[in-house]
């Protein structure tokens, strides 16, 4: 929460595209440098989720948004060296009995079937989610969404580029209350073929770096488009 005193850690990074949960409304930001575009969606003007891109990069809210879904939006990327769809996403709806937390990435995913191509697709986010809590008998577990998606080539980033599985996660993205004895990998960047060809460089940010500031940690992605 509160990006608004967070901003200036994040743009020293010279980011094309920021995805920011937990993301106060974008009227409430003073960027050192403006934003190209924004999309920010919530029901609280205090924490919705926020995706902003600078430079070439533009961004539209796709038409077939479900609000339903509240904070997994599709958004249409261009301008910069490759038009592309991003799902930003912050899986967070615990009203929704049965389909909390990676229940409703899974739901998603089949809602936006015909928008989650084999090329040209990004998901990224706070999933909330790892295989470690996988319940076999529950349909739409985090095994279950990442071979969904796995069919149609669109693999994690921090998987492959650490040569990692799921569930076995050397480096965490996330501490709870902040506590370094208490580390989950919760958040992460998954991308068509196409897109992990282009991959040059993944980061996670360092605990001693953050744990001022968040209780997660920034993925620091980077592509040559």
């Amino acid at each position: 929460m509160a990006f608004r005193k967070k901003v200036d850690l994040l743009l020293p990074y010279q980011p094309d595209l920021l995805v920011i949960p937990e993301c106060e409304h974008a009227d409430k930001i003073i960027f050192p440098e403006l934003p190209t575009s924004a999309v920010w969606y919530g029901d609280n003007q205090h924490k919705g989720l926020g995706v902003f891109s600078f430079g070439n990069y533009k961004l539209e809210l796709s038409t077939y948004h479900e609000p339903s879904f509240k904070t997994i939006l599709p958004i249409a990327v261009s301008g910069g060296g490759i038009n592309f769809t991003l799902f930003a996403i912050w899986a967070n709806n615990p009203q929704d009995k049965g389909y909390q937390y990676v229940g409703q990435i899974w739901k998603a995913i089949h809602r936006y079937e015909h928008l989650i191509k084999p090329e040209k697709t990004i998901l990224i986010g706070d999933f909330n989610s790892n295989s470690i809590w996988d319940k076999p008998r529950r349909v739409g577990n985090h095994t279950h969404l990442v071979d969904k998606l796995s069919l149609k080539q669109i693999k994690s980033v921090y998987h492959h580029h650490f040569d990692q599985t799921h569930g076995s996660e050397l480096h965490p993205t996330f501490n709870l209350y902040k506590n370094a004895d208490k580390p989950y990998h919760l958040d992460y960047c998954f991308v068509s073929e196409d897109i992990m060809l282009k991959l040059t460089n993944m980061q996670i940010g360092l605990y001693d770096d953050w744990k001022k500031h968040s209780d997660h940690l920034p993925l620091i992605i980077d592509f040559n488009f």
